[in-house]
């Protein structure tokens, strides 16, 4: 069907433009935390609030208050969990996992590359990235955000730059 009536259309951009404004509201008073680089739990929050905004715009059964209120929900979630775990290291741990070292000192670490399908490839262009060559690296970590982080780090920085660092 091309169309449908006007007031569904007017209905869209009604409620499309009141649900934007009380997104970015909402997203707004729940600070930094809640738009900064994406883990496992974030990405999932993002897709969530994508969906009821979507939901929002289209469905007839979903009123303005309703999606406004779910939009709240999830961003709310999002900051109870995100402060949990800023408070507690095991809470922390059980939501979002830690970062992995993927070369050190010159190696490559295959079975860890492998385990989280990472290539040579994809580290080599964050040490270009970083203007670090292999040679010179100390070391490649992948981010909990899936991101590469080189580091050419001298020896005596060395346990500084590893801390957190999952080893394996």
């Amino acid at each position: 069907m091309w169309f449908d009536t006007w007031a569904s259309l007017i209905r869209i951009v009604v409620l499309g433009t009141l649900g934007y404004i009380a997104l970015i509201v909402i997203l707004r008073v729940s600070g930094k935390r809640t738009l900064s680089k994406m883990n496992a739990f974030d990405f999932v929050i993002t897709i969530s609030l994508g969906s009821v905004y979507a939901s929002l715009l289209v469905s007839d059964s979903l009123a303005l208050i309703d999606g406004i209120v779910a939009l709240a929900v999830l961003v709310g979630l999002q900051w109870c969990v995100s402060a949990i775990y800023v408070r507690s290291r095991w809470f922390e741990r059980l939501v979002k996992d830690r970062p992995q070292l993927l070369y050190w000192q010159g190696e490559y670490l295959d079975e860890v590359l492998k385990r989280e399908r990472v290539t040579r490839d994809e580290v080599q262009a964050a040490m270009r990235d970083s203007n670090v060559t292999q040679h010179e690296s100390a070391l490649a970590v992948l981010e909990t955000d899936g991101s590469v982080t080189v580091i050419a780090a001298e020896e005596e920085q060395m346990p500084h730059a590893l801390e957190g660092v999952k080893r394996d």
